[in-house]
C-alpha cells in the first residue's frame, strides 16, 4: 500500500483557507503538485508559497466558483499547467445564512445549491477528458454531516451536500468503465474560520460539541490526512463512497 502521491497532478478548489488550504499543503507533503482555486489571490498565493517551500509546485488560479464559465477556464488552465489531472478534490462551498424553510428566500436556496452543488459538477465536466487519461484518477467531493441528517434551519444546506453525496454516487458508476474513482467525505464540525462565529459564542459552542461523542472540534488536519488516502493508491478499490469525519455525531442517538 502506499499513502503517497509523489507527482500526482492535483486540483482543490476552496483551497486559500480552511479544509481547503490543509488539503492542498497534505497534498504537497505527500508529493503532489497542486493546482489552487479560490476568490482570494492573495491569500492563494500565500499556499502556493508554502507548497513552494515543501518542494513542490503550486499554480494560483483565482476564480469564484459561482461563476461557471471562469471556474471551468482556470479547471482547464490547472490541467494545461499541470500537464495532466489526477486528482479533483471539490472542496469549495458553504453556508452563509439560516432560515425556517418555510420562509426561506428562493435565492438563498438557490445559491447554496450553485455554491456547493453546481459548483462541483462545472469542475468535473470540465476535468473530465484529463482524468480519463490518468491512469491514477480520482475526484473527492466535500460534502458534509448536514447531508446525511436533518439540521434545523440549515435545509438548503443540507439538500444541496445530499445532492453532492447522490452525484458521486451517480459519478462513480459512470466513470468506473475508465477507472476514475469517485468518493465523497461529510465533514462534522471542524475548527475554521466558518465556524468562527459558533466557536465565539461559548453557549452556542458548547450546545453543537455536546453533541459530539470525542467532545471536541475537529482540526482541518483530520480531514485532509483522510482526503489524501482517498486520493491515494491505498484507497484504490474504493469508490462511490462517502467517509464520515465527524467525531461520532451521526451515530449519536
Amino acid at each position: 500500500m502506499s499513502f503517497r502521491l509523489d507527482d500526482y497532478k492535483t486540483l482543490v478548489t476552496g483551497a486559500s483557507r480552511g479544509i481547503g488550504r490543509a488539503i492542498a499543503l497534505a497534498f504537497a507533503e505527500a508529493g503532489a503538485d497542486v493546482a489552487l482555486i479560490a476568490r482570494d489571490e492573495s491569500k492563494l498565493a500565500e499556499v502556493a508559497a508554502e507548497i513552494g517551500a515543501l518542494g513542490r509546485r503550486a499554480y494560483v488560479l483565482p476564480a469564484d466558483v459561482l461563476d461557471a464559465d471562469v471556474l471551468r477556464s482556470q479547471t482547464q488552465a490547472a490541467v494545461d499547467a499541470l500537464g495532466g489531472l489526477d486528482v479533483v478534490v471539490n472542496n469549495a462551498g458553504g453556508n452563509s445564512f439560516m432560515s425556517p424553510m418555510v420562509s426561506m428566500r428562493p435565492d438563498g436556496w438557490t445559491k447554496a445549491q450553485r455554491l456547493n452543488v453546481e459548483s462541483a459538477l462545472h469542475v468535473i465536466q470540465a476535468a473530465a477528458p484529463a482524468l480519463v487519461a490518468s491512469d491514477k484518477a480520482s475526484v473527492i467531493n466535500m460534502s458534509s454531516f448536514a447531508g446525511l441528517t436533518g439540521v434545523p434551519f440549515m435545509s438548503h444546506y443540507g439538500a444541496a451536500k445530499a445532492a453532492l453525496i447522490s452525484l458521486t454516487q451517480s459519478l462513480a458508476l459512470e466513470l468506473a468503465y475508465a477507472g476514475v474513482r469517485v468518493n465523497a467525505i461529510a465533514p462534522g464540525w471542524v475548527e475554521t474560520d466558518l465556524t468562527q462565529f459558533a466557536r465565539d459564542n461559548d453557549e452556542a459552542g458548547k450546545a453543537l460539541i455536546a453533541r459530539v461523542p470525542l467532545g471536541r472540534w475537529a482540526d482541518a488536519r483530520e480531514i485532509a490526512e483522510p482526503t489524501v488516502f482517498l486520493a491515494s493508491s491505498a484507497s484504490s478499490f474504493i469508490t462511490g463512497q462517502t467517509l464520515v469525519i465527524d467525531g461520532g455525531m451521526t451515530v449519536n442517538p
